[in-house]
């Protein structure tokens, strides 16, 4: 393991408090060492959306998420690091069975009111009995200002942990959105090793929220990659109590607001996710603009995003941009060679079909060897635009990766 990513955040962000939300985290020796189970208790009438993995090899827990969503209703959250309870069969399932009886008849709610998430080592059956015997201990310490122990108790290979806030008003009156994730290897989210927990005051009806959901998702989770593996955990939620003043409501315009603060929640996490890539040293953002349709934009995007030629190159703050031309060359998406414009550090370099003859390649340098780097494409076909996130690739990532079971 490296340390703290450089690319972190100085201290763990002020996350506000959600009425009607209380969380806690704890060691209970599913790993080595640290925290490894978070708990989530919400109110009476909390509804509940998701958006999760897309793997055709789905863990244990996102097999029972995926039936539970279809109910809208959510009053607990259980997520385990250490164990990903993925590829497990019928050890796995009992797992996550005994685990939302036990949440349930703790907090006296249906089963198909408790939402479960593992993340960790795949194909190891969790113990059994452990992560239930364990929620007593965790709901004596529910606390409404529970989220930098929850957050941490979700890490895997994480350097810090993850949280932001953002206010929205809702004709009139305010509303609070926070939320935590994880994510550091394995990070290609495909949603539709990465967690996103977000929990809000206002009220909504769930297949509202599951819209405002999916639209944010999109334009975030979706939009960040570390190393272009999906995991079989990626899991989604948000929740909302319907606790805030006079209970707000997610209802036409009065909701635009709110989809602004729920997208900015979820970019600030995603981004968060590629700062702490693992072993990253920098933090890229891919701009593409001028596709044919936005979808080809991220996708072109995405295909930067995951060269290990460019990824390797920004780690030797090597301006290599012919590479660049080579990725979206790939991308299986409408590309013209004479119409591509690309700058890195805002510089323009190659346009035309060729480099630009003023290039000067003394302000990329020194671009390059910054922390933040920006890489600019315009495909000059269409009004198409995305914005991808992503990290460098350094012998960081070898090292944790070759002893992640060891």
């Amino acid at each position: 393991m490296t340390g703290r990513s450089p690319l972190a955040p100085v201290r763990f962000p002020d996350v506000a408090a959600v009425a009607g939300v209380r969380l806690a985290g704890a060691p209970t020796g599913l790993k080595a060492k640290g925290s490894d189970l978070m708990l989530a208790h919400c109110a009476p009438g909390t509804t509940v959306a998701g958006v999760l993995t897309r793997s055709l090899c789905p863990s244990a827990p996102v097999d029972w998420c995926r039936k539970a969503l279809t109910g809208g209703r959510g009053r607990v959250l259980v997520a385990n690091s250490g164990n990903a309870n993925a590829f497990t069969g019928q050890p796995g399932r009992a797992a996550v069975a005994d685990t939302v009886a036990a949440a349930a008849k703790l907090f006296g709610c249906p089963r198909r009111q408790v939402l479960v998430a593992s993340t960790g080592v795949i194909g190891e059956p969790v113990p059994a009995g452990h992560i239930a015997g364990s929620l007593p201990r965790l709901a004596a310490a529910l606390a409404e200002n529970g989220w930098q122990p929850a957050a941490e108790a979700i890490m895997t290979t994480d350097t810090f942990a993850k949280g932001c806030t953002r206010r929205a008003k809702i004709g009139g009156v305010e509303v609070t959105i926070s939320g935590i994730a994880k994510g550091s290897g394995m990070i290609a989210p495909d949603l539709g090793t990465m967690f996103a927990f977000l929990f809000t005051d206002a009220k909504s009806p769930a297949e509202l929220l599951r819209r405002h959901l999916k639209r944010a998702v999109d334009k975030s989770f979706n939009c960040v990659t570390v190393d272009g593996d999906t995991s079989t955990s990626d899991t989604v939620l948000l929740f909302a109590t319907g606790q805030a003043p006079r209970h707000a409501r997610l209802e036409g315009a009065a909701a635009r607001d709110f989809a602004r603060a729920l997208d900015e929640v979820c970019v600030d996490l995603a981004q968060q996710l590629a700062r702490d890539g693992e072993g990253a040293e920098k933090f890229i953002t891919i701009n593409v603009t001028g596709a044919a349709s936005a979808r080809a934009a991220r996708r072109i995007g995405l295909s930067i995003a995951n060269s290990p030629l460019i990824k390797t190159a920004v780690a030797a703050s090597d301006a290599n941009w012919g590479r660049i031309v080579m990725a979206v060359g790939k991308a299986g998406e409408k590309a013209d060679r004479d119409r591509l414009a690309i700058a890195i550090g805002g510089v323009p370099i190659a346009e035309h079909g060729r480099a630009r003859g003023d290039y000067d390649q003394g302000p990329v340098a020194a671009h390059m060897r910054g922390r933040d780097i920006v890489i600019d494409v315009d495909i000059g076909l269409g009004r198409g635009r995305a914005t991808v996130w992503t990290c460098d690739l350094t012998h960081g990532y070898i090292d944790i990766n070759a002893h992640y079971r060891t």
